[in-house]
C-alpha cells in the first residue's frame, strides 16, 4: 500500500525593505536543503513564498533585489511566518497592510520568526509584549534606548518563547532554522542541511552568540556570556556578584572560569573593556571627557583620568592629542 504524501512544512517570508540578505539567505537554505534529497532543491518537504502586498522589487542591505512571488491575498496557511528585519533607522519599516496581515496570522496562533533587526519591526509592532526575545549584541543597546521597559537577550543566538522565534542574525537564523526542521522534519534533515553548508552541527538555542570584544577572544560559554552582559551594562556597571547570580553561577566560580580562559578575574577584564571604550570615544568624538566618563560608568572625569593614568599609563588630553595629530 502506497504512504500517503506527507504535508510539506509550509513558511511565508515578509522582508523588509533594506533586509540583511545574509539572515534570509542562511534561514532559507537551511528549509531548500532539507526539503529534498542532496542539493536538488525540489519542494517536496519545504514549500515557501516570499509574500508581497505591492509585488514591487524588495532590495537588500546591499543592494540586491528579490522579486516576491505570492501577493498577500494569495498568501497560503502558514506553519511559520519569517519577518526578516532591514537596516535600523533607514526606513526599513513593513508597510502597513503587511504589519495587518502579521497581527491576523498572529492571532490565528502561526508562530512569528524574527530575523536579526526583525525583533524590531515586531516589538514595535506590539508583536513581542510578553515574550522573551533575542538580539544580536550590536544591536543591544539601541534596542533598549528604543523600548524603554524591555530587556532583550543578548548572549545566545536565538530563543525560542511559545510562537514566538528569535534570533541574532547572521548564522543564528541557520541555527534557527535547523531548530524548526528538526521539530517538523527530523534532526537527520537538519543536519544534512548544514554539513552541505560547512556548518558541523545544529547548536542549541542558549549558546552564546559571538562575543563583541574584537580584542579578546573566550573559548568558555559561561565567559562569553559575562562578557556580552558587561558590554551590555557599560554606563552603570553591574557588580561581579550580579554577574554571577544573573549566570546562575557563584561569584568563585566565575572568578576562576574566568581567569583559566582569559588570564583575567571578571574585575578587571570589566575596567579594561569600559577603559577601551572610553578611549575610543575620545579619539573618534569630541564628547567632553566627562561625558565620556560617565558613558562609560566613571563616577566623573576625574575617576575616568585617574584611571586611565593608572591602568594604560596616558591621560585624555594625551589620547586627544594623538588622535589630532594622527588626523593632520
Amino acid at each position: 500500500m502506497q504512504q500517503p504524501r506527507r504535508k510539506p512544512l509550509l513558511i511565508g517570508f515578509i522582508l523588509a525593505n533594506r533586509f540583511t540578505m545574509s539572515a534570509f539567505a542562511s534561514f532559507a537554505d537551511v528549509v531548500r536543503l532539507a526539503s529534498d534529497e542532496d542539493d536538488k532543491s525540489r519542494r517536496i518537504l519545504c514549500d515557501w513564498d516570499v509574500l508581497s502586498h505591492d509585488m514591487d522589487m524588495i532590495r537588500s542591505s546591499g543592494g540586491f533585489k528579490i522579486q516576491p512571488d505570492t501577493r498577500l491575498r494569495n498568501a497560503r496557511a502558514y506553519d511559520y511566518i519569517v519577518v526578516v528585519g532591514g537596516l535600523i533607522g533607514d526606513g526599513s519599516n513593513l508597510a502597513p497592510e503587511m504589519l495587518r496581515y502579521l497581527h491576523e496570522q498572529a492571532a490565528g496562533g502561526v508562530p512569528i520568526v524574527g530575523l536579526c533587526t526583525g525583533v524590531f519591526i515586531l516589538q514595535e509592532a506590539g508583536l513581542l509584549k510578553g515574550y522573551r526575545c533575542c538580539v544580536n549584541w550590536f544591536h543591544h543597546q539601541e534596542f533598549v534606548d528604543r523600548f524603554e521597559n524591555e530587556r532583550p537577550v543578548s548572549d545566545q543566538i536565538f530563543v525560542v518563547d511559545r510562537d514566538r522565534l528569535t534570533c541574532s542574525g547572521g548564522h543564528g537564523s541557520a541555527h534557527m532554522a535547523a531548530y524548526i526542521i528538526a521539530r517538523h522534519i527530523g534532526d537527520a534533515a537538519a543536519a544534512k542541511s548544514l554539513n552541505i553548508m560547512t556548518i558541523d552541527r545544529a547548536l542549541s538555542a542558549d549558546r552564546p552568540q559571538p562575543a563583541g570584544v574584537p580584542e579578546r577572544s573566550a573559548q568558555d560559554p559561561l565567559v562569553k556570556r559575562c562578557m556580552h552582559l558587561m558590554n551590555q551594562n557599560l554606563e552603570v556597571p553591574k557588580s561581579i556578584e550580579a554577574l554571577a547570580d544573573t549566570l546562575k553561577v557563584g561569584r568563585r566560580t566565575l572568578e576562576r572560569r574566568f581567569r583559566i580562559d582569559t588570564g583575567d578575574t571578571p574585575s578587571e577584564f570589566y575596567r579594561d573593556l569600559r577603559l577601551n571604550r572610553a578611549i575610543d570615544q575620545l579619539r573618534r568624538t569630541g564628547r567632553s571627557v566627562a561625558d565620556v566618563a560617565v558613558a562609560n560608568g566613571f563616577c566623573d572625569a576625574s575617576h575616568l583620568t585617574r584611571s586611565l593614568r593608572d591602568h594604560k599609563g596616558v591621560t585624555a588630553g594625551q589620547i586627544r592629542e594623538t588622535a589630532l595629530r594622527s588626523h593632520k
